[in-house]
This record gives C-alpha cells, sequence and structure tokens, in this order.
C-alpha cells in the first residue's frame, strides 16, 4: 500500500501558501513597499527572510570603527534582551524588579564615580547619554533661572559654556532657548582651554560642560583643571559656575585603567555627570545613565509624579514608554564581569589601541594625532605635508571596500584646518582584527599611491594633504 495517496501530493506553489518557496512567493516576485502598506500579508517565513536582506545593505557593525557603541555582546545579553521584549520599564509597579536592578546600577555607578553618598545618590536610567546630557542640561537651567529670580534679577538669557562637544550639546541649546558658548580650539589645542573659560563666562552662565572623552579627538578634558579656573572665577567675581562632566564614554573607561585621574564627584564642583551604558558600558544599544551629586542639584518641579501604569511613579525623563532590557543588560555586565573584568576588557582594548598606533605612525604618510594613552582606548592621525596623491576621504572610500568604516572629519573651530582620520578600539576588536585593518591601510596606501586621485580645483574639499582647499 503506497505511504501516500495522490491527494495527499503537493504541486509546487506558486506565491500564496506559507509553505511555497520564499524567492518563488508572491512578495519575491515584486520590490518591497515603500509608501504604502501592501493590501495582503506574507509568510512569516518570507517577511524575515525579504526584510533581512535588505539588512545586508548596512555595513558590518563589528567592522564600524567610527561608532563607540557596543557591537558585540555575549549569547546571555541576546537571550536576557528577548526575554525582556514585553517589559515596559517606565510601569514600576507593573515591573518592580527591572525598577529595583534601575536603581540598582544608579548606586553601583554613584559608587564608581564617587558620589559622597552613593546609598543615597539621585539618578535614572534614559535612552543614551544625549538625553542625560540634556537631564543634565535642564537641572543645571532650572537651578540657575530660580537664583537669577531669587535675586530679583533677568533669566531671560542663558547660557553654557563648553569646548568641542557632541552635537547632543548643539540640540540641547536649540530645543532649551540657551546661548551655547563653544570655545574654539586655537594653536595646538585639542579640548577645551581652561585658561580662556574667563573670557566666555558672566551672570547669565548655567554651567561648564566638561567632555571626559572628546568626541573628536578621545582626548580627557582636565575636569580638575577647569574646577579650579572656576574656584578663581568665583573669588574673583563671584560667579559661581556648576561642572557637568559629559562623560558619555569615559565614565566607564577612567575608574578602571586610569584610576589616578580625578574627574568625577571627587571635585565638589561637579554637580552631575552622565556617561553612555551603551558605549563602554558594554551594554546594548538604548541605555544611558546622569546622576546629581545630590538631591539638591536636581530641582523637584522638573519631576513628575505620574498617577498611571498602576502606580504614582516619579520620573525625570524626555522619553516615557522603553524597553527594560538593556538596563537588565547592564546589570548582567555588572554581576558578569566584576570591577576586575571591566578593567580587563578596558586594558585590553588600550593596549590594542596603542599596538595600532605604533604601526600606523610607522607608515610614511600618517602622523600621529592621539596615540590611545591617558584617554579612550583610539586612536588618531593625519596626512603629514607633502603630495601624497590622495587625501584621508579617499582613503576612507578605500577602506571602505573592504568592510571598515573609518570616518575622516575635520577638527572644530578654529582647527577646521586639519583633518584627522580616527579608530576606536571597543570591547570585540581584536588584536587580530586591528591587524588586518592594518594591512587593510597599507594596501590601500599602495594602491592610492600608485593610482593617485585627481580632485578638481573647483571641487569643494580637501587637499591632497588631507587639509581643507578652497
Amino acid at each position: 500500500m503506497p505511504l501516500h495517496s495522490k491527494r495527499g501530493l503537493r504541486s509546487p506553489a506558486h506565491g500564496n501558501g506559507v509553505d511555497a518557496d520564499i524567492f518563488a512567493s508572491a512578495a519575491s516576485a515584486r520590490s518591497l513597499p515603500r509608501y504604502s502598506m501592501p493590501v495582503d500579508g506574507a509568510s512569516a517565513r518570507t517577511s524575515y527572510q525579504l526584510v533581512r536582506d535588505e539588512l545586508f545593505m548596512d555595513g558590518n557593525s563589528r567592522q564600524n570603527l567610527a561608532t563607540f557603541c557596543t557591537t558585540w555582546a555575549e549569547p546571555e545579553v541576546h537571550q536576557l534582551m528577548e526575554e525582556c521584549l514585553d517589559k515596559n520599564m517606565i510601569d514600576k509597579d507593573e515591573y518592580p524588579q527591572t525598577a529595583e536592578i534601575e536603581s540598582r546600577c544608579v548606586h553601583i555607578l554613584a559608587e564608581l564615580w564617587h558620589s559622597p553618598e552613593a546609598a543615597d545618590t539621585i539618578g535614572c536610567s534614559t535612552t543614551g547619554s544625549s538625553e542625560a546630557a540634556m537631564l543634565g542640561g535642564l537641572a543645571l537651567k532650572w537651578r540657575w533661572r530660580k537664583r537669577r529670580r531669587d535675586a530679583g534679577a533677568d533669566a531671560s538669557k542663558p547660557n553654557l559654556i563648553c569646548g568641542p562637544v557632541q552635537v547632543c550639546w548643539h540640540k540641547f541649546a536649540r530645543y532649551f532657548d540657551v546661548e551655547l558658548r563653544e570655545i574654539p580650539l586655537d594653536g595646538d589645542e585639542v579640548c577645551l582651554n581652561p585658561e580662556k573659560i574667563a573670557q566666555y563666562a558672566d551672570e547669565n552662565t548655567i554651567g561648564l560642560v566638561a567632555t571626559f572623552g572628546v568626541t573628536f579627538t578621545c582626548v580627557y578634558e582636565s575636569v580638575g583643571t577647569i574646577a579650579r579656573e572656576l574656584d578663581r572665577l568665583q573669588r574673583e567675581k563671584g560667579l559661581d559656575i556648576p561642572i557637568h562632566v559629559d562623560a558619555a564614554s569615559g565614565g566607564f573607561v577612567a575608574p578602571f585603567i586610569q584610576p589616578e585621574v580625578v574627574w568625577d564627584f571627587r571635585i565638589e564642583r561637579v554637580k552631575s555627570i552622565n556617561a553612555s551604558g551603551h558605549k563602554y558600558g558594554l551594554a546594548p544599544l538604548g541605555v544611558g545613565w546622569v546622576m546629581w551629586r545630590d538631591t539638591e542639584e536636581l530641582p523637584e518641579e522638573l519631576i513628575f509624579r505620574v498617577d498611571y501604569l498602576g502606580g504614582n511613579m516619579p520620573t525625570f525623563a524626555l522619553n516615557f514608554s522603553r524597553p527594560g532590557g538593556e538596563i537588565i543588560a547592564q546589570y548582567y555586565n555588572f554581576l558578569r564581569l566584576g570591577f576586575r573584568g571591566y578593567r580587563t576588557v578596558q586594558q585590553h582594548c588600550a593596549n590594542t589601541a596603542q599596538w595600532l598606533a605604533e604601526q600606523i605612525g610607522k607608515l610614511d604618510p600618517f602622523e600621529l594625532f592621539y596615540d590611545g594613552r591617558g584617554g579612550l582606548p583610539a586612536i588618531s592621525y593625519t596626512l603629514k605635508p607633502g603630495s601624497w596623491g590622495f587625501n584621508l576621504y579617499d582613503l576612507s572610500e578605500r577602506l571602505r571596500m573592504r568592510g571598515w568604516q573609518v570616518p575622516s572629519y575635520p577638527l572644530p573651530a578654529n582647527r577646521q584646518d586639519c583633518v584627522i582620520q580616527r579608530i576606536l578600539i571597543r570591547h570585540g576588536v581584536s588584536r587580530d582584527m586591528a591587524s588586518l585593518l592594518l594591512e587593510d591601510i597599507q594596501c590601500a596606501v599602495e594602491y592610492l599611491r600608485a593610482h593617485p586621485v585627481t580632485h578638481s580645483a573647483s571641487q569643494p574639499g580637501f587637499s591632497h594633504t588631507g587639509r581643507r582647499s578652497g
């Protein structure tokens, strides 16, 4: 007796059944919708495959050496993220243990950053260091405004002093109507020069942002020197200007491998700190942290008490609903690695950066700009003066052919004539990966020198020396 009757046999499907071959289905016979929702759906397998195929057009995140963000995580992190997919961390009544874990992370970081009262520190998680920075800036503005109003003074023209900062501070200034006084770079400066602060400070200054890990150059601004300059200003002019430290990356690096650097709440003038858990904090994308020195530094008026989702909850955030998985993953990393584990990871990154800097420094066209010592695990370099037949943008394009994303960009004002390339060494960028990158840089340089790139004199851009033309 046959095992299958004729009736039980299936003829090849032609796009309608869920068992149809993915690439013979109706959904794959046309381009994916761009401007309107399709009338009919497709099977889960087909939809997944077609969307996944489009994602192949993205770069490989592991080769993205422009990003500070986490691009590698252990399988257990992936599992925890999946298990927290349905947890809305804002709903602390429904998910009290997630709220408890968030609180634990706040206190752990407060201790790491030498809060005077780590057990009573006020702080919160955010979607990233950009939101955290804005919350820190808002607290500065509101405290300044209250002082001005209590003194019967005008409070309509707040300003914020900084050196070269990440774009989130420009957004903060525009969105919340604060004048951003960004101190330009001069000579061979690579970060804020404290000696210039007095030229920009006045009674309308709400605070100063010290960047602990400058986005452009990866160096640490000297928070201690900045604080001493502000102390002098207060003695001489009566200006009491608080410091907010944007430690987006450095806050998870210096405590482990540069403990001698004093930058945090050990400095009394530091009133708040933000950091990014999804950068050198090693958590997945979507979590940042902001901490205040004590409760007095966060105005009560900024805290909303929301009677919603089952309980009365205090909240200070620019967002409301957001996933809890990243917070859980941050806590997992604290448990998984501990202080010594974080120190080992960050030291390996620093060692790799310094090794790569030494190797690139040996190549003819390059002049090291930052060698990975004393700041973030990263390197940067520029082209030596001369005619090399290419500029750094040409080199970036050539490396992209091998999958590497290595950014080239000019420094901020007043050093726009200096163009550099920056390479970030993150958790997951091994010495072997760095050696492969080095080989590809060498090959790219050899090719470009053998095949010089011609740039039209009228073409806006940069000269072959890597410096701005026109």
